[in-house]
């Protein structure tokens, strides 16, 4: 029966959701719609969505080098043996539990783009490593609880609309202000998430492990993603190569680039004694980079795949941010407001606005976006019932990631990573999506923010 259910599932998402560039112009549509209805003109409405277009220049530059920094960091050889070395450690099942949840969290805590592209590669190592010493551990089941506490990243250091409103500039600056991380990301409620929701998860894949464990063994792709790491710490041959082709080779190549990256970063912090924005996490990732691959051959290598798979980054936040346009600057942003004010109080703002943005995650595939298209509804409704635009925003990204948990598109992509059917532990992905919103809507609805 389980079974049956998540296929329907999974059968009326693919064949109902639009993919997102054509869910931006059904969304277009309809706030065009509630605009006009509302008294925009038409040359009102062009002019806003025009306005809207192209305010997020730098900011869709800023994500895209999130992703692509995010994906080559996570192909370079130190990191994958680091992950290797961490699975080797455990010695019973609830050892891999408790490992393998905590360097998932970790990962994801540091940056999205990286619990998307090693979570997977984590739960693939580890369960190898159980299965050579005989630990029962179930595969589907690590994999599953991998994307539930890769949740975290939310109120990590890469969350997008927390970043992009400490940042100068951003789209709602006039009605927000620059909100510091300080009050969201690291506001006590959001680190109380953080801690609390990483340990509930642990417990419960300690607690809910299959007896009947699935070894990693009874899935020979997945296995396959195993063995292409062996040997991932060989040095390279430099015999016979030109002058130019060894510098490219040798890490002082790089060393220009990244001593001008540690000093900026040093500026930043301690001398103008800056905060953590979308610009420091950037310049953090491609140091990183340049650490991790140690030379400008592999760093080279590493981009030439990676940009290949950030293409929808480039133009979905200008589609997005049009009809954000829309929402900002006509009336159909204060109609929205107005509308949804009287069904919410103090105490049911939180719930609602994490039931709203999750279904609304379903349609729309980034936390930026989400917050392009509700920001300016949830800081006006936030107001109209007394609570900050903090505490908005924080129970809005709840809600986009549980879209993202229920949504099995999100499951293709980590199954994908994996090489593996996503309805196999897609109905584990559930248990997880319901810790992760119970425990948001309370944190943020009883605990300071």
């Amino acid at each position: 029966m389980l079974d049956r259910s998540l296929n329907t599932l999974s059968y009326v998402s693919e064949r109902l959701v639009p993919d997102a560039v054509t869910t931006s112009g059904l969304l277009l549509v309809a706030i065009g719609c509630v605009a006009a209805a509302n008294g925009a003109t038409a040359v009102g409405l062009m002019e806003a969505y025009y306005k809207g277009l192209w305010m997020l220049l730098t900011f869709t530059m800023q994500m895209t080098l999130v992703l692509l920094l995010s994906l080559m960091l996570a192909a370079a050889p130190v990191v994958r043996g680091w992950i290797v070395r961490c699975a080797s450690l455990p010695r019973n099942t609830t050892q891999v539990v408790i490992g393998a949840g905590l360097l998932g969290a970790f990962v994801a805590y540091l940056n999205w783009g990286l619990g998307i592209a090693l979570g997977p590669v984590i739960a693939i190592h580890f369960a190898r490593q159980a299965e050579k010493r005989g630990i029962a551990v179930d595969f589907l089941f690590l994999m599953a609880m991998m994307a539930g506490v890769g949740s975290v990243w939310q109120f990590g250091l890469s969350a997008s609309a927390p970043l992009m409103s400490a940042t100068e500039g951003h789209f709602l600056e006039k009605t927000t202000g620059v909100m510091p991380l300080a009050s969201t990301i690291w506001a006590p409620a959001s680190v109380a998430l953080v801690i609390s929701f990483t340990a509930a998860a642990i417990l419960t894949g300690c607690i809910l492990m299959p007896k009947a464990c699935r070894p990693l063994s009874a899935f020979p792709e997945s296995q396959a993603k195993a063995e292409e790491t062996a040997g991932i710490l060989e040095g390279e041959s430099r015999e016979g190569l030109s002058l130019s082709k060894r510098l490219e080779r040798s890490w002082w190549g790089a060393a220009p680039v990244w001593l001008a990256l540690t000093a900026w970063l040093g500026f930043h912090f301690f001398i103008r004694q800056a905060s953590f924005d979308i610009n420091s996490m950037v310049t953090s990732l491609l140091l990183a980079n340049f650490a991790a691959h140690g030379n400008v051959y592999r760093f080279t290598r590493a981009l030439e795949k990676a940009v290949a798979s950030v293409w929808p980054v480039l133009l979905l936040y200008h589609l997005y941010a049009g009809v954000a346009g829309l929402i900002q600057f006509t009336p159909a942003g204060e109609f929205l407001a107005n509308v949804s004010a009287p069904l919410v109080n103090r105490w049911t703002y939180v719930l609602v606005t994490t039931a709203v943005s999750t279904l609304v995650a379903l349609f729309v595939p980034t936390s930026g976006g989400q917050w392009l298209i509700q920001g300016y509804v949830t800081v006006k409704m936030a107001e109209a019932v007394g609570v900050t635009a903090q505490r908005g925003m924080l129970a809005l990204s709840v809600g986009d990631h549980m879209g993202n948990l229920i949504s099995p598109f999100w499951a293709l992509v980590g199954a994908g990573v994996a090489s593996i059917d996503f309805r196999l532990f897609f109905g584990y992905r559930l248990i997880f999506a319901a810790l992760w919103f119970v425990m948001g809507v309370c944190a943020f609805t009883f605990l300071p923010c």
